[in-house]
């Protein structure tokens, strides 16, 4: 018999106060259109309360779940739209810091976005997971059907490769 979640079992409002801001910066990491990172981070909301009667407990977490509707709506988009500058929108992030650390840190994302750019679709998945949405190895690794160890290691060594670069 197929474990669900009823209605009653889930607190939305504590769901959508916990996971907006990870759904909202997973998408903002892979796509960097604000007006686009919106978007998408309301249609996985509303995809995600539409389908909650299909929600399995046996199958996954519920904020894997969520994500993975968040991972099919970044792929629809990316099929459609083909262009995106994965971490642009990180320059318009409000701060409370010096004009000074504000440059710096504008340069750096450029930097950073220049060498993201020429990894392969998966590496930048995994960093767009790992640092936009600040999930763990095993919760990447239930999305992306690769193993904890596995996405540990990719990650370790697009970081290192990254540094080297820098």
């Amino acid at each position: 018999m197929l474990q669900r979640l009823s209605i009653t079992e889930v607190d939305w409002e504590a769901v959508f106060a916990e996971q907006l801001p990870r759904i909202y910066n997973y998408f903002r990491f892979r796509l960097g259109c604000e007006a686009d990172v919106e978007e998408l981070t309301s249609a996985t909301f509303e995809k995600a309360w539409r389908a909650r009667d299909h929600y399995r407990r046996d199958v996954a977490g519920f904020s894997t779940w969520l994500y993975s509707i968040a991972h099919h709506a970044a792929i629809d988009y990316l099929r459609t739209h083909r262009q995106h500058l994965p971490l642009q929108a990180a320059l318009e992030i409000a701060s409370d810091s010096t004009p000074e650390h504000d440059a710096q840190l504008a340069s750096d994302l450029n930097r950073l976005a220049q060498l993201t750019r020429d990894l392969p679709e998966r590496d930048r998945e995994l960093i767009a997971l790992k640092y936009g949405a600040a999930l763990n190895n095993r919760e990447i690794a239930r999305l992306t059907g690769l193993s904890e160890s596995n996405v540990g290691t990719i990650l370790h060594r697009i970081v290192q490769a990254l540094r080297a670069r820098w």
